[in-house]
């Protein structure tokens, strides 16, 4: 692993292909190493990292190609699958990916012998995200720019369709929030969905566009990030007013707090953001 300072990155992998999307496993999957993903033109590879804090024994980084994955077509989105394990045997590695020809490829495989593919069809433009139900890994959620969002089975039957007032950018899976989903749109909406009633019970406004990315905090449930426009905003809704379907944590109260930082800039305030239902 080389070390690379005239980029200010740290490390550098050396790739055979253009690189369009890079996506780390959030889950634990049974070894000290990071798994990694990156896909590009024709490929996904699937590989680990190991890190100096992980082990004394690594000098910085020490990456490690574990399987190359034909893909034939360009490849925009990477999820992976909770079910994911490095200390099974076999080892299991499992995620999906969305792809330019608006169809999403759910890859499952052994790192020896058993490489198996699905593909799912339905969306009728591109593909900008998709999620693993983050629990049990047997439900895909995905956006895209024909004004869906779509929850599949791992048979790629849709089991759910909410219907969206602009592209869809981005959606979260909260792990302590199994039966919500958080949906942001390029409108610079964002809504919470209950996956039971299938009805959205919270929405947060941006109030500038084009909102371009969002993120559920992993630690803290109550709190969402969102860029849009020149800022990154980021919400607090510990006390939010949401429709009156809601309940539990993200239940309705009084109010909430929003805080905007230019990109940019070191700045930092607070308002009171627009909530519908």
């Amino acid at each position: 692993m080389k070390q690379d300072s005239t980029r200010n990155t740290s490390y550098t992998v050396d790739c055979e292909d253009y690189v369009h999307v890079v996506k780390f496993n959030p889950f634990d999957s049974g070894d000290s190493c990071s798994l990694i993903a990156y896909g590009g033109n024709n490929y996904v590879v699937v590989g680990t990292c190991r890190f100096q804090e992980e082990d004394a024994e690594v000098e910085g980084m020490q990456y490690k190609t574990l399987r190359t994955f034909h893909h034939g077509i360009r490849v925009d989105a990477i999820a992976w699958s909770p079910e994911t394990r490095l200390d099974a045997i076999p080892p299991q590695i499992r995620f999906c990916t969305a792809a330019s020809d608006r169809k999403l490829r759910l890859f499952t495989s052994d790192l020896q012998d058993k490489n198996e593919f699905k593909t799912f069809d339905g969306h009728s433009d591109y593909i900008n995200d998709l999620v693993f139900a983050p629990n049990e890994g047997q439900e895909i959620a995905s956006v895209s720019d024909d004004h869906t969002c779509r929850v599949w089975d791992l048979e790629g039957n849709e089991k759910a369709h909410f219907v969206l007032r602009s592209p869809g950018m981005s959606v979260c899976w909260h792990p302590e929030e199994a039966f919500k989903l958080m949906v942001a749109e390029k409108n610079g909406r964002i809504r919470f969905y209950d996956l039971i009633t299938q009805q959205a019970i919270l929405s947060l406004e941006c109030e500038q566009t084009p909102l371009m990315s969002a993120d559920w905090c992993l630690k803290n449930t109550l709190k969402i990030g969102a860029v849009a426009g020149s800022d990154w905003l980021i919400w607090d809704i510990t006390r939010s007013r949401g429709t009156s379907s809601d309940n539990g944590p993200l239940g309705p109260t009084n109010d909430m707090t929003r805080s905007i930082i230019p990109l940019g800039d070191a700045a930092l305030s607070s308002g009171e953001p627009s909530v519908s239902s």
